[in-house]
């Protein structure tokens, strides 16, 4: 850290070092004053000399920052020298600024620092800056863009820039500059949504935690579940001791249980909005909380649901590896010696379970392969290329047809067991009828009219029943009601969703 802090903010011209000065710079250009030395300043004055700006770097106490004595001045200096400038100060240490009032007059201030907690209510950083600066023209900017990220550029970190400011002429000012830079600015409106910026690069995967609950919540039930079938059940009624189960086995088969619930969560609050849209008569009301909640994060959930049978594959190709399974293998080669049972036979006995263990692989690896598909889309670089019918295509039409294969995939696994007595331990049905409770309930809810021109999954939802066949083509698929034809009979008001 001493070597790196010994390094000077802006390389002089030197045989064999790469400056970054502008050969020359514009007469016009405007100079930026920069108040902080700390590890920000120093790449944003890196950036802003690299794109041919003029930048003058502001200390309280420049005689003590030796490195820089070619490039720092007095907070005065850069004050006075500066038209726009960045403030790179901790917000408690904003005070000590009060006497550059009439040098920073009429200028652009760029606050660029972050809380140290989420805040719900209050001034921001931003808006105490700008009471303690009032004729001054605040601007809130740079704090989501990390100090990497400006010294490596913008093709190596996020590219958008969140601006905020009351002060047009001011915002406009620092946009033309993120333009400079190679950044992208995104105009986020007045200095009131200055709190909701400066609280982005505090939140933790906020859209993952609703997700990532009903994933973890999921995994323990069903692993409960399959430990009691598994291990349990073998042990108290005979004695058998099956704990190393555990570890692999039991994993292996409550991840395709947690996948395909997840996957089937991804499509159901879309039935669940149908039914609210034709109890309602009209699509302009505004969903609850709790289903808007749950709409915004299906790609969530989706990704989920990827992870676990992506897992579910990995674990299934590891099983023949384990000891355990090479000496259940050996154990049935010895008993079929000892029995002396006919190979041939006994393979023409087999035949349907050869075929079912086929289609049961190919059926899951054509799921997998739908549901990596959906995966690769859901990313942003992905599906900025494609328009949306293609998006919408490849996220309904597909993803219907990917929880399709996970639900045979599934029945193919299960087979005749639902009818043996002996699969139902304690009384508890096996596990992928649990699974395919909430599968089925989905798939059966949705299906195609012949009549019908092209049309996402959730606008053929529910038209499978004949009390509401009718008024789900009318609700979505007729051009009257997509223009706001509303149903006549009365309803309380309710809010509408802009």
């Amino acid at each position: 850290m001493p070597d790196e802090m010994s390094r000077a903010l802006i390389r002089e011209r030197a045989r064999g070092l790469r400056h970054l000065e502008a050969s020359a710079y514009e007469p016009s250009a405007l100079v930026i004053g920069i108040l902080g030395t700390g590890d920000f300043s120093r790449s944003l004055a890196r950036r802003l000399v690299a794109c041919g700006c003029r930048v003058v770097v502001g200390s309280r106490t420049p005689s003590r920052v030796s490195v820089f004595v070619h490039q720092v001045a007095s907070q005065m200096e850069a004050a006075n020298q500066a038209d726009l400038v960045f403030v790179a100060v901790y917000p408690e240490h904003y005070s000590t600024l009060v006497h550059l009032k009439p040098a920073l007059a009429g200028k652009a201030l760029v606050d660029v620092s972050n809380g140290l907690q989420i805040k719900q209510e209050g001034p921001s950083n931003a808006q105490q800056l700008a009471d303690l600066f009032p004729e001054s023209s605040v601007v809130k900017g740079f704090n989501t863009t990390s100090a990497w990220t400006l010294q490596a550029g913008p093709r190596d970190g996020s590219r958008q820039v969140l601006l905020c400011s009351d002060d047009q002429m001011a915002k406009s000012s620092v946009m033309q500059l993120c333009r400079r830079m190679g950044f992208i600015p995104v105009d986020m409106g007045l200095l009131s949504s200055s709190l909701e910026i400066e609280n982005l690069p505090l939140y933790l995967f906020p859209s993952w935690r609703t997700p990532i609950i009903c994933t973890l919540a999921l995994f323990i039930f069903f692993y409960l579940y399959n430990s009691v079938h598994e291990v349990l059940h073998p042990y108290i009624t005979g004695g058998k001791n099956k704990l190393y189960k555990l570890p692999i086995e039991i994993v292996n088969v409550t991840f395709p249980s947690v996948a395909l619930v997840m996957l089937a969560l991804v499509y159901l609050p879309g039935v669940i909005a149908a039914f609210l849209q034709l109890w309602r008569g009209t699509k302009y009301t505004r969903f609850p909380d709790w289903l808007d909640h749950w709409l915004t994060r299906r790609k969530q959930f989706g990704l989920c649901s990827f992870l676990c049978a992506a897992l579910h594959a990995v674990y299934s190709l590891c099983l023949p590896m384990r000891k355990s399974a090479r000496f259940q293998l050996l154990n049935k080669a010895f008993e079929q010696v000892r029995r002396r049972n006919n190979m041939t036979m006994q393979f023409k006995n087999n035949f349907a379970d050869v075929w079912r263990m086929e289609l049961y692989l190919s059926v899951g690896i054509m799921a997998l392969g739908l549901l990596s598909l959906l995966a690769v889309t859901s990313l942003p670089s992905v599906a900025n290329t494609v328009n949306w019918r293609e998006f919408t295509f490849i996220q309904s039409t597909l993803g219907y047809c990917a929880l399709f294969m996970g639900t045979l995939h599934t029945l193919i696994f299960g087979w005749d067991r639902a009818f043996l007595a002996a699969q139902y331990h304690f009384g508890l049905p096996p596990t992928f009828l649990l699974v395919l409770i909430l599968p089925l309930t989905v798939l059966l809810k949705t299906h195609t009219r012949s009549h019908t021109h092209t049309q996402t999954a959730e606008q053929v939802v529910l038209s499978l029943l004949p009390s509401c066949g009718d008024s789900m083509a009318r609700l979505f698929l007729c051009t009257p009601f997509r223009s706001g034809l509303f149903n006549s009979r009365p309803r309380e008001p309710v809010s509408c969703r802009f």
